[in-house]
């Protein structure tokens, strides 16, 4: 009787264990996301495991709101910033937030703990993140979630189960954009690499997507790859160097930043004939293409930083309000944009020298019923809505 009772406790045992694994496998919840949602993991690099926040109680109001970033130094991540502030700003217009504060640690991963911990003593409600490493600023993370502070990444995600990644699927648009200029040269052709910053989480899985979708198009060869920082300057100045000593064709351009105007400048002033360029649409990429039709080329995407920053408020602002998430990773779709498409982005505020300006996505990358379905408990999110978001041309 008594081995009975035993195996009987152990089945049930087995039993309940069985249940709670199968409850988070975060398979189950993919499965069930919206068919646009489910699409980006696919593929994707990113570990994706259950929340650790699904029984994550909210400090009491008003809440500190504190953005760790790792990097200022091009009008990309400026305009991140200062998009989430907008949108912080009108919680502390109503009270529910008290303070907006930020950090740079400008590309040095040791000097961004150091930032994050003082967050941490400073008892901030949530910390923001754009991080400079995938894996560096962990301990700290974990730091920040045993203090109770939910850390939430944008624009790559780092390997700690107690973040919460905003993110997109990056390793896809890499593969997207080399696979985009595979079609448009189905007979092959050579391409130049110009990456972003060397070792950043986003910057690796681009280049695993590149990579996968070479090994499909054998017909593409890779004249040079170099890294431009997603910072014009730099990336201007690799771009000539690149030319300058590869007199062969370049028929593409592999970029995977914002500066795809002055890689035609570049070409341009070279006497090159104009590439095929991949990359992120901008505001200067859109004048020049208004003023040079001829000597720009384009296929890409639209990886704004207005909408890193939305979707990276409107996840924060949803767990402060007390909504759970039901899995590490949140994925983002990244807004295609085809060369037909540029004069319906274009806008007249938009010059060769427009580097400040971005395009603003006509309807919103990121509808709030597909977030929903991110959460196990949704609601609206507090002080968002879509229609009031700036114009690209707005002061």
């Amino acid at each position: 009787m008594n081995s009975l009772i035993r195996g009987l406790m152990a089945a049930i045992a087995l039993a309940s264990i069985t249940t709670i694994a199968c409850a988070q496998d975060p398979s189950g919840v993919i499965a069930g996301l919206p068919t646009e949602l489910k699409a980006q993991y696919d593929g994707a690099p990113q570990k994706i495991l259950p929340s650790a926040w699904d029984n994550f109680t909210p400090p009491a109001k008003p809440w500190k709101w504190c953005h760790s970033e790792s990097y200022q130094g091009n009008p990309w991540r400026v305009t991140v910033t200062k998009e989430l502030k907008r949108l912080v700003d009108g919680l502390i217009a109503d009270g529910t937030v008290a303070s907006f504060e930020v950090s740079d640690s400008n590309n040095d991963a040791s000097q961004q703990i150091n930032q994050i911990r003082a967050f941490i003593d400073k008892k901030c409600s949530i910390i923001t993140s754009i991080p400079g490493s995938a894996t560096a600023l962990d301990d700290a993370i974990d730091a920040a979630a045993k203090a109770g502070i939910p850390f939430i990444t944008a624009a790559g995600s780092v390997t700690s189960p107690n973040a919460i990644n905003v993110d997109s699927n990056y390793a896809r648009w890499g593969y997207d954009m080399m696979t985009a200029i595979s079609k448009a040269m189905p007979d092959g052709g050579s391409v130049l690499l110009v990456e972003g910053i060397a070792g950043h989480p986003i910057v690796v899985q681009e280049r695993e997507g590149a990579d996968k979708a070479l090994a499909e198009n054998p017909k593409l060869t890779v004249s040079r790859g170099v890294n431009g920082n997603w910072t014009a300057n730099v990336t201007k100045t690799a771009v000539l160097q690149a030319i300058a000593t590869n007199p062969a064709p370049i028929d593409a351009v592999w970029t995977t930043g914002s500066e795809s105007r002055v890689v035609a400048e570049a070409f341009a002033e070279a006497g090159r004939p104009a590439p095929l360029i991949t990359g992120s649409i901008t505001g200067d990429a859109l004048g020049y293409w208004k003023a040079n039709p001829d000597k720009y080329r384009f296929e890409g995407h639209a990886v704004l930083p207005h909408w890193t920053a939305e979707t990276l408020f409107r996840v924060g602002a949803r767990m402060l309000d007390g909504q759970k998430p039901r899995l590490n990773t949140l994925l983002i779709p990244i807004p295609p944009v085809h060369n037909a498409d540029l004069g319906a982005w274009y806008k007249d505020c938009m010059t060769p020298d427009a580097v400040s300006i971005f395009p603003v996505p006509p309807q919103d990358p990121m509808p709030e019923e597909w977030l929903d379905a991110y959460f196990a408990n949704p609601a609206s999110t507090k002080g968002w809505d879509y229609s009031k978001v700036p114009d690209a041309c707005a002061k």
